[in-house]
């Protein structure tokens, strides 16, 4: 959908590409004749409303120099992806080429604190390790490259293994097995992380960190995101995830961050995983209905915790059988979206 010539042109190139057939249309009146029915919508960034009632469109399309614009407006009118051409036209020849003949694909599981210092990594650490215990293919993404590094909390800063970084330059289509063959490993499931140094992280473009996701989709079962909460992550990884957990503590002051979290979110699934220490000011029934999620999980308080995060030792907690039932809880809540090889 779109009336721009320019980008029809570029977009024409790379449809041909895939194998595929294009329809082009100019606007909503026209694009809802044939929105449902197409395997893939493509949205130009010269559009501004959408048909009424129709699933979101798969991919916002724009030019070189409107990236930011493009994001913004992806989230407005609810994109999962966005494809700033040229350099994301390898990208989008494979996702339209996957769009035709889609393979089941792994799930992809957000995890994001409700506010500041809400426990996210560490749920999603637990999550992703309670998953790998019962045979399931796991890979644990850091979305956050202001975040420290997942592997400082896993004490895994030394496993051999790509990390963020050393997926920058990737285009294109990525192979699923050649990325799980080359990422490290720690408590039985695969990690990516952003390096736990001093040094400024090296930038990893949006059209490679969704190529990288991508592949993480179709070589897992389930993809582990701690998504974090700055505004670069929210807007690109966050949209590549089936599913979004809030981790919020019981108190007044996380429920309303929680609430402003919400307008940033992508229109997915989500639920809360609620923290209550002894003595919080709210039950988990008045944050469900201050947040206006359902609460799909408690994540038990041990004093431990804090410690365990300096020390990497989190893994060693997540054995605790209070840990296994909190993991349980959103096992179920995943239900049939998680594929697992082996009926796990």
């Amino acid at each position: 959908m779109t009336s721009s010539a320019v980008l029809r042109a570029e977009v024409e190139r790379i449809v041909a590409a895939a194998g595929a057939q294009l329809r082009v249309v100019a606007d909503a009146a026209e694009g809802g004749r044939y929105w449902d029915a197409a395997s893939a919508v493509l949205v130009g960034s010269d559009v501004r409303e959408l048909p009424p009632r129709r699933r979101t469109p798969a991919v916002m399309v724009g030019l070189d120099g409107e990236g930011d614009s493009l994001w913004h407006l992806a989230a407005a009118l609810g994109a999962e992806r966005v494809a700033v051409l040229p350099d994301a036209a390898a990208w989008l020849a494979d996702h339209l080429s996957r769009s035709r003949s889609p393979g089941p694909g792994g799930l992809v599981l957000g995890v994001t604190g409700g506010c500041g210092g809400a426990g996210a990594t560490t749920a999603a650490i637990w999550i992703a390790q309670a998953a790998a215990v019962l045979g399931v293919r796991v890979l644990l993404a850091d979305g956050d490259p202001w975040g420290g590094g997942l592997e400082l909390a896993l004490a895994a800063e030394d496993n051999p293994g790509l990390r963020w970084p050393d997926l920058a330059e990737a285009r294109g289509s990525i192979d699923p097995l050649q990325l799980s063959d080359s990422l490290p490993v720690a408590g039985g499931f695969s990690f990516l992380s952003w390096p736990a140094t001093r040094e400024q992280p090296v930038p990893v473009p949006a059209d490679a960190a969704a190529g990288v996701l991508d592949a993480a989709r179709r070589g897992f079962e389930l993809v582990v995101v701690d998504v974090g909460r700055g505004a670069e992550p929210l807007q690109t990884v966050a949209w590549d995830c089936d599913r979004i957990l809030v981790v919020v503590p019981a108190q007044l002051r996380a429920a309303v961050a929680a609430v402003r979290l919400l307008q940033e979110l992508p229109p997915v699934e989500a639920a809360l995983l609620v923290r209550r220490r002894p003595g919080a000011a709210l039950d988990t029934s008045l944050i469900a209905d201050a947040v206006g999620l359902p609460v799909q999980g408690r994540i038990p308080e041990l004093r431990a915790v804090a410690g365990a995060m300096e020390s990497g030792r989190l893994l060693d907690l997540g054995r605790r059988r209070t840990i296994r039932h909190f993991a349980a809880a959103v096992r179920d809540w995943l239900g049939a979206d998680l594929r697992t090889g082996d009926g796990a």
